[in-house]
């Protein structure tokens, strides 16, 4: 049971996340400031000290509650989905977009450049980053383990090297049986997806993205999901 100290602390926590992301959207992640967050909490600046030890401290913690909020409306579009493999994974991709076109700063913070001088701690932000990739393994893994991810044959390109202990260790992370040419799928359509998305998102396509970025979109996302396997 929580305290009134500990539910005090949770909601400042909360608030300095939320004016932290406001500051994300208007102002960049390079113009963030504890002093601007304190002003908008009401408070000296020493106060925001005690929750948040530095520009790099707030930072994480955007970085993972955007993680986390992307991975919860993975995880929301994955349950309303009923149907099969694809369906699902159809699913998947247009939540990222969504997601993505409904809270572009973040996203930008997570996909975009590097912020300067800034360097995010793998301990914290590994688990929440990696959730999407998962639940994309874990549809291919679910197909493969019922006989309906078609993988055609491909040579070993790697046999025993390098990218061959890589997929061994992102086998080992997450728990999943699929062989070598499944992850290297994976791995390459997770690449593809993000990229159509911040294509999109950073207005690579042109002003107008041809047109109709949504239907695009929806193009990219069916042929990804055949070089997943998924027909």
């Amino acid at each position: 049971m929580t305290t009134p100290r500990q539910r005090a602390r949770e909601q400042t926590m909360r608030d300095i996340v939320r004016i932290g992301r406001a500051q994300l959207a208007d102002h960049g992640a390079a113009a963030l400031s504890l002093r601007a967050v304190a002003r908008e909490l009401g408070v000296v600046s020493s106060a925001v000290y005690r929750y948040v030890a530095d520009r790099d401290a707030l930072l994480t913690l955007l970085v993972v509650d955007g993680y986390d909020e992307l991975g919860d409306a993975v995880d929301a579009a994955l349950e309303g989905e009923p149907g099969g493999h694809r369906d699902r994974f159809l699913a998947l991709g247009r939540a990222v977009r969504e997601w993505a076109l409904a809270e572009p700063a973040t996203y930008a913070l997570l996909f975009g450049s590097p912020v300067p001088g800034y360097a995010a701690p793998a301990e914290r932000t590994v688990a929440p980053g990696t959730r999407v990739p998962a639940a994309m393994l874990g549809i291919a893994a679910d197909a493969h383990a019922a006989g309906e991810l078609a993988l055609p044959s491909e040579p070993d390109e790697d046999p025993g090297g390098a990218l061959s202990t890589g997929l061994h260790g992102i086998r080992e992370q997450f728990g999943f049986e699929l062989p070598d040419a499944a992850l290297r799928r994976g791995v390459l359509v997770w690449a593809s997806l993000f990229g159509c998305v911040s294509f999109e998102l950073f207005g690579q396509y042109g002003p107008d993205a041809f047109g109709d970025p949504a239907t695009l979109f929806e193009r990219h996302l069916a042929r990804l999901a055949e070089g997943m396997g998924l027909a």
